[in-house]
């Protein structure tokens, strides 16, 4: 065993060694320069996962969700883009903030069926919907950040799931919506 402490830069510990104390952080122009913190120029995905709470019932259906009932659903989000000057495609926070804005504030714990343009509220009919959202919503972001300077990563929704229940799910992909 080995008496010599590790750096907080190094990737493994062997057995038997312990980290010092935040002593050897990495710092700007200190062993990376600003022009290495984007790695890349590679197009890369980034997913976030939101849920909300929310109920409807189907029409022209012959089930048990012709009644009013609720769910919570879950929507996974993929949007790619090229990399900003610091290695980041989209901030998740940013995404968030997206998602909140047109999908979340207009639909958690809301009556679906006035809630959505008219629809029978189908998860198939909701991912759509909910595309057409996020697709403007993307765009509003991007076209603020390039005011600000950005770096022109365009930004491009991939793919939503839209999951009903744990077990159930609609999926929309972009090369579908540009069939």
């Amino acid at each position: 065993m080995s008496d010599t402490p590790v750096s907080m830069n190094s990737n493994r510990l062997q057995p038997g060694q312990e980290t010092q104390q935040n002593t050897d952080l990495q710092r700007l122009n200190e062993g990376i320069e600003a022009a290495q913190l984007r790695y890349h120029h590679h197009r890369v995905a980034v997913t976030k996962e939101f849920t909300f709470d929310a109920a409807h019932h189907l029409h022209m259906y012959e089930g048990k969700c012709k009644r009013l009932h609720g769910h919570t659903y879950r929507l996974v989000v993929t949007v790619s883009g090229l990399l900003n000057s610091i290695g980041m495609v989209m901030d998740f926070g940013d995404l968030k903030s997206v998602v909140q804005k047109r999908i979340e504030q207009r639909l958690d714990h809301a009556y679906l069926n006035e809630a959505l343009p008219p629809m029978n509220t189908t998860a198939e009919n909701m991912v759509v919907w909910m595309w057409e959202e996020l697709q403007a919503g993307l765009a509003e972001f991007q076209k603020a950040e390039e005011n600000g300077a950005s770096d022109g990563q365009d930004l491009r929704l991939e793919q939503l799931t839209l999951n009903e229940t744990p077990t159930s799910s609609a999926t929309l992909k972009r090369e579908w919506m540009e069939e």
